[in-house]
C-alpha cells in the first residue's frame, strides 16, 4: 500500500462487503454530522447514524454504501473499518437507491408472512383451548361463538 491510500472494510454479521479496498477518501456521517476521512487521519472512532457512506477509489470512482448504523474506526491513519448490522452497496445513488427500496420491499414482505403466521398460531392455540375446556357436547357449539359463528 502506498503512503497516499486508505484501505476500506465494510462488513456485517453475515457477510464482508469489501475488504481492504484501496480508497483515497471517505465521507460519513455520525450524530455530529457530515465528516471526511484521508490517508493519515488520526485515529478514531464514532458511531454512524444510518446514512450513505461515500468513498472515492484509486481509481477515481465513487462508490456508495447505505449502512443502518454502525461503527467506524480509522487506525494507523491508513485502514478504515466499518462494522453494521446490513449494508447495502451501490455503484451510483440511483442504484443504492434501487437497492434500498428492493431491500426495503424484502423486508416488508417478510414482516407481513411472519404477521400472517403469527395470527394462525394464535388460532390454532385458541382452537387447541376450546378442545380442552369446552365439554365435548357443546365442543361445536362453543367452537362457532368462539369463531364468530351464530347459532339457530
Amino acid at each position: 500500500m502506498s503512503g497516499t491510500s486508505l484501505t476500506l472494510t465494510i462488513a456485517t454479521p453475515s457477510r464482508v462487503w469489501f475488504d481492504a479496498v484501496e480508497i483515497v477518501s471517505l465521507r460519513a456521517e455520525d450524530e455530529s454530522g457530515s465528516f471526511g476521512i484521508r490517508t493519515r487521519h488520526a485515529d478514531y472512532v464514532t458511531l454512524l447514524t444510518p446514512s450513505v457512506v461515500r468513498w472515492t477509489c484509486a481509481d477515481g470512482a465513487t462508490r456508495y454504501c447505505a449502512v443502518d448504523g454502525g461503527v467506524l474506526l480509522v487506525s494507523r491513519g491508513a485502514e478504515v473499518s466499518i462494522a453494521c448490522r446490513e449494508a447495502i452497496p451501490g455503484d451510483s445513488l440511483e442504484s443504492l437507491e434501487a437497492g434500498v427500496r428492493r431491500h426495503h420491499a424484502v423486508e416488508d414482505d417478510a414482516a407481513r408472512r411472519a404477521r400472517v403466521d403469527q395470527l394462525r398460531l394464535h388460532a390454532r392455540a385458541v382452537r387447541q383451548m376450546l378442545r380442552y375446556l369446552c365439554p365435548r357436547q357443546g365442543r361445536d357449539a362453543a367452537y362457532g361463538v368462539a369463531m364468530g359463528a351464530t347459532s339457530r
